[in-house]
């Protein structure tokens, strides 16, 4: 399998909303800064080996924040919505 494939996918985004969307078939992912919608749809098809219908990729920008009278901003995220065929699933919550 191609290293790009493979470090496209940085980690499975769990938060109440992504739970939402896995009871309709859709699961998002943090993935690299630089991933097109290509990239990510050749990514989970070949990790979780099951047909993509649809990628959304969005920039989600760091929110300012001050910590012991300092101001700093965490980091940027990338993180895609991935729309699975009817009928496939994915255990995002598996362990290796």
């Amino acid at each position: 399998m191609n290293e790009r494939l493979l470090s496209v996918l940085r980690a499975p985004h769990i938060s109440e909303k992504s739970a939402r969307l896995q009871e309709g078939n859709q699961y998002v992912f943090v993935v690299a800064p630089g991933a097109t919608k290509a990239d990510v749809k050749a990514a989970v098809e070949g990790l979780f080996s099951v047909d993509v219908q649809s990628v959304n990729l969005i920039n989600q920008k760091g929110k300012a924040r001050a910590f012991r009278n300092r101001t700093g901003t965490r980091s940027n995220r990338r993180k895609a919505y991935v729309r699975l065929v009817d009928g496939q699933t994915i255990d995002v919550t598996a362990k290796p």
